[in-house]
């Protein structure tokens, strides 16, 4: 009769591939962060939507994927993490073929992109974040940011590929001389197909480690009580995790940080083309205005959105998950009130837009790695989804406001500062937080 062997002893993959296919599926649901290449063609006569309707189309990506997270978490229970990272790669492909094929129809584009495709990030999202931490129990901030970063990297490229800033001397996807339907509309399109195929390469890894599996040579700390007896680990289900006054301070935090940042890329462009307070303000050309939104909206702001999910993760695995947090929120609270006057000169521009994508991208990897100090690791995937729903109203209110504000005639400052104030009063909230439940 053959013993059974350790779970430390069971033969697993490298640790290492699921960051890879991690990495794959979320340079595909980075798209929605690649939203503003596309709102200035879909304001052009070809389309004839207003700002507010195409942030409407953003907004609608950003709730429903904040809805489906909570949806893929309890699948991903039940069916397993690939099947359920393959199922939202399939819907996220198809909603932007639907969204290639809607022409100026903005229903169709709203449900093929917003509500398809958005259900699909939704879908897709938890699932290298509840698999990469039980293969990484020994680096949940860092895994956490890592397997997070091809979102914030994904935005890089697909603004890129949609519309490069004309100094590079290539043409993107997006004919900017003349928009037209079809051509936009091919765009989507082709991204449909890209964005499918990398999810569903990626799913294949997505799978948990054996039970009771543990990194080679690490044991968990001990955490002991009063009486010095050994704590089991917490694993708190969702049930149990909505009566803990934590969950409604990390959902209040998340959702200010989301505000802030989703209102920032989802208007970037628009802002730094706005005549009255973007660069023509400051003498410079159309032309020149347009380049710059570009390379803030497709560079700046994109690359330091991702570094910002690796960069802050290790951070708060070296001083602690809180106060990571403040030190994120003040930052991102001075960068949102320094950000209307950065268009006097570009590289203040890209400066800013850079920062304020480092400290949002923070959010994605300290908020999954707090909900797994708080409530367990073992139920993150289930619990995480509950947490991510204040993006979704976030993504709601910042993007919208800030595109009714401007069509409305006000100054961006009516959007920007109130985001400022806000960053701070989660600083605050982070300052009171802790990670102990009471018993």
């Amino acid at each position: 009769m053959t013993s059974k062997k350790n779970a430390t002893d069971i033969k697993v993959m490298n640790r290492w591939m699921v960051v890879i296919g991690a990495i794959a599926i979320q340079i595909a649901l980075g798209a929605i962060y690649a939203w503003s290449a596309f709102t200035t063609p879909l304001q052009s006569s070809a389309f004839g939507f207003s700002k507010t309707m195409t942030q409407a189309i953003f907004s609608t990506g950003l709730a429903t994927f904040g809805i489906f997270t909570i949806i893929g978490g309890r699948m991903q229970k039940r069916f397993g993490p690939m099947k359920i990272a393959l199922l939202g790669g399939l819907l996220l492909g198809i909603g932007y073929l639907i969204g290639g094929f809607a022409g100026a129809n903005f229903p169709l584009k709203l449900i093929g992109i917003g509500l398809i495709g958005g259900a699909g990030i939704g879908l897709a999202y938890v699932v290298p974040i509840g698999v990469g931490i039980k293969w990484f129990p020994d680096k949940k901030g860092l895994v956490s940011g890592l397997a997070v970063a091809g979102f914030g990297f994904g935005a890089f490229l697909w603004i890129l590929m949609a519309n490069p800033p004309s100094i590079l001397g290539v043409s993107g996807l997006i004919n900017t001389a003349n928009y037209t339907i079809a051509n936009i509309d091919m765009a989507f399109k082709i991204y449909g197909i890209i964005f499918l195929t990398l999810v569903v390469l990626g799913s294949l890894v997505m799978r948990n480690p054996p039970e009771g599996w543990k990194p080679k040579g690490w044991n968990p700390p001990v955490e002991r009580d009063a009486s010095g007896k050994e704590k089991k680990e917490i694993a708190l289900l969702p049930k149990q995790m909505l009566k803990q006054k934590q969950f409604y301070m990390l959902w209040a935090m998340f959702l200010i940080g989301a505000l802030a940042g989703l209102m920032v890329i989802g208007n970037v462009q628009n802002f730094a083309k706005n005549p009255a307070e973007g660069f023509q303000a400051f003498g410079f050309s159309m032309a020149e205005a347009v380049d710059f939104a570009v390379i803030g909206a497709a560079v700046s702001l994109p690359i330091f959105n991702g570094a910002g999910r690796i960069a802050w993760g290790k951070i708060s695995d070296s001083i602690g998950r809180k106060k990571a947090l403040i030190s994120m929120f003040i930052f991102q609270g001075i960068m949102m009130g320094v950000f209307f006057y950065t268009t006097s000169n570009p590289i203040f521009f890209y400066i800013a837009a850079a920062l304020i994508g480092f400290n949002f991208g923070g959010n994605f990897a300290l908020f999954p790695a707090a909900t797994a100090d708080t409530f367990g690791s073992e139920t993150v995937g289930l619990n995480y989804g509950y947490v991510f729903t204040s993006y979704g109203l976030g993504g709601i209110v910042g993007p919208i406001l800030a595109g009714a504000v401007q069509d409305a005639g006000f100054s961006f400052t009516y959007a920007f500062y109130p985001a400022a104030v806000l960053c701070f009063v989660a600083a605050a909230i982070a300052f009171v937080y802790t990670a102990k439940i009471k018993e």
